[in-house]
């Protein structure tokens, strides 16, 4: 399979204007997140995927890719998918990688692309990691998954799932839902033609548009959570980690 990482990465944010440029250490945020999925052992290319012109020259400032996309888009998957349809006709599997996910590791990039080969009947795959606490649980904030026996997603979540109606066996423990994605690429091109759906508008997940139209997610687990830096306090938080 010839895989493409595409990463998209706009500079309008309501909680943190221009996170992409925002500086970790001596990189930028976007950097950051290019090196690690540009030490992923399937990545044949990795494309920044951008709307802005300043975004697009501090990727190629530290020798990276980018390309433009127009500025309309609903969400990023659809920017992916632009720079997929134009630029890339003869890769096989895209992986969708968030531009703020700036600990996201090399093997967790893999990990999404190899599912796809492993589960011939999956259109799209996605990690999750199995968390603890209450707090997390009933966190609207982090998605939930719950899956099938063979690791198909069954739904995603806002809210807590599965349920555990005898209250004294309640452990709060669940599958944390990454935003990491990989997709064929014809499957790619055509869920972003697909209507949205009524799940999906709920939730405000567009995974749960390719639940509703009958296609498969195969979920893979990893043993650590991707960080993603949406706040301030989410970036310093991720600084200090890294001086600490």
């Amino acid at each position: 399979m010839k895989v493409a990482v595409v990463i998209p990465a706009r500079y309008a944010s309501t909680r943190l204007p221009g996170k992409p440029l925002l500086r970790i250490g001596r990189k930028y945020l976007i950097q950051r997140v290019y090196e690690q999925a540009q030490r992923a052992r399937c990545a044949d290319v990795v494309i920044v995927a951008t709307d802005d012109e300043r975004i697009a020259a501090a990727v190629e400032s530290f020798g990276g890719v980018a390309r433009m996309t127009r500025g309309d888009h609903a969400t990023g998957t659809d920017r992916v998918a632009e720079v997929v349809r134009r630029d890339l006709p003869d890769v096989d599997v895209v992986v969708n990688v968030q531009g703020d996910e700036a600990d996201i590791r090399p093997d967790q990039v893999d990990a999404v692309a190899a599912l796809l080969e492993e589960d011939a009947d999956a259109s799209m795959t996605t990690l999750a990691c199995v968390m603890t606490g209450r707090e997390a649980f009933e966190d609207p904030n982090q998605v939930k998954v719950v899956c099938d026996a063979k690791g198909r997603a069954l739904y995603f979540s806002r809210a807590p799932i599965p349920f555990v109606r005898d209250a004294s066996a309640r452990d709060w423990t669940f599958l944390g839902h990454l935003g990491i994605y990989g997709y064929r690429r014809e499957f790619l091109l055509k869920f972003t033609e697909l209507p949205q759906t009524a799940l999906e508008k709920k939730e405000r997940l567009e995974q749960l548009r390719a639940l509703e139209h009958g296609y498969v997610i195969r979920v893979g687990l990893t043993e650590r959570a991707v960080f993603g830096i949406d706040t301030p306090e989410d970036l310093e938080r991720f600084r200090a980690g890294l001086d600490a």
